[in-house]
């Protein structure tokens, strides 16, 4: 029998996303697992092996599966392990021959690799990337994420780990304090949480009035976002700031890849002009002559609901 379809299965620290995906990109059916129940990695592959055949069964698809992708946090495309996945209670400081035990449950392949590099395979195969043969996918969520595609590979490097834009240093001096234990990453300023936590500090160090001093407790995000929409001074200078750094950082990724365009996905992704105006100035003023104006920044094509499975489902047809 034909194999034509193929799962995509992405791992977050919370939740796991599993769905069933055609040829043309369309996510058939999917459904969810707890990733932050199991203490054990055998129990939660197994949990997962059982939604993976059970929504195949629901789409007729399960003996016409030709693999499973998986997108994961420190996800090794080489090894097919995930490595010191802090986040995820079952990985903690181990390495988890993770393809190895999900191919040994499922009778089928399986290919791994960490979710930044899942976006991009998945920006390539079936959205904005589709045809590119260069390109660099970031992802602006909690962190910012990275995937690097040169002659139509995705870039792994030696050891699988390729591709930590999010950390490379945007603040040289007095950086900001990062998880990954470096100071002055990009990521402490350009992801949601580092924009929130530019809100913050300038709140404490200002007084300059703002819709943001209105609001109790955490400022996210999504807060700076509404404010900016309504005219907020200080909203629309912590995204012109964001954008300005991711810019400065663009302009020195477009140096060592030299890509046909810079893909941008995610929640900072959605606010639109307001990050996308500062990113592509900052860019092209930091830019050598010879790229100027030349590189493309472009929106996801990928549905969000739908991007974390087509980019780990986009894996499997290499199997």
């Amino acid at each position: 029998m034909e194999r034509t379809f193929v799962a995509g299965v992405d791992i977050g620290g919370q939740t796991t996303k599993i769905g069933i995906v055609d040829a043309r990109g369309n996510v058939l059916d999917q459904t969810t697992i707890r990733s932050d129940t199991y203490k054990d990695v055998n129990q939660y592959i197994n949990e997962l092996a059982d939604a993976v055949k059970k929504v195949a069964r629901q789409t007729n698809t399960l003996e016409k599966l030709r693999g499973v992708g998986v997108g994961a946090p420190n996800g090794n495309y080489y090894t097919g392990t995930i490595d010191n996945a802090v986040n995820i209670t079952w990985a903690g400081n181990s390495v988890i021959p993770f393809t190895k035990l999900l191919s040994e449950k499922l009778n089928i392949p399986v290919a791994l690799t960490n979710d930044a590099n899942a976006a991009a395979v998945g920006e390539m195969t079936y959205g904005a990337a589709k045809g590119m043969k260069n390109f660099i996918m970031i992802t602006l969520g909690t962190g910012v994420g990275s995937g690097i595609v040169i002659n139509g590979e995705v870039l792994y490097g030696h050891d699988g780990f390729a591709g930590e834009l999010g950390h490379t240093t945007a603040v040289r001096y007095n950086g900001r304090k990062c998880n990954c234990g470096k100071s002055g990453c990009l990521e402490t300023y350009t992801s949601a949480i580092g924009m929130a936590r530019t809100a913050r500090e300038w709140l404490e160090t200002g007084s300059e009035p703002s819709l943001l001093r209105q609001i109790d407790g955490e400022i996210s995000s999504r807060d700076i976002y509404e404010a900016a929409l309504k005219g907020d001074a200080l909203a629309l200078r912590i995204f012109d700031y964001t954008g300005r750094k991711l810019g400065e950082s663009f302009a020195d990724f477009v140096a060592f890849s030299a890509p046909e365009a810079i893909i941008l996905f995610g929640g900072l992704a959605r606010s639109g002009d307001l990050i996308l105006k500062p990113v592509r100035e900052s860019m092209n003023e930091n830019l050598l002559p010879i790229w100027k104006n030349k590189v493309k920044i472009l929106f996801s094509m990928l549905r969000e609901s739908d991007a974390a499975i087509l980019g780990a489902s986009a894996l499997a047809w290499e199997l």
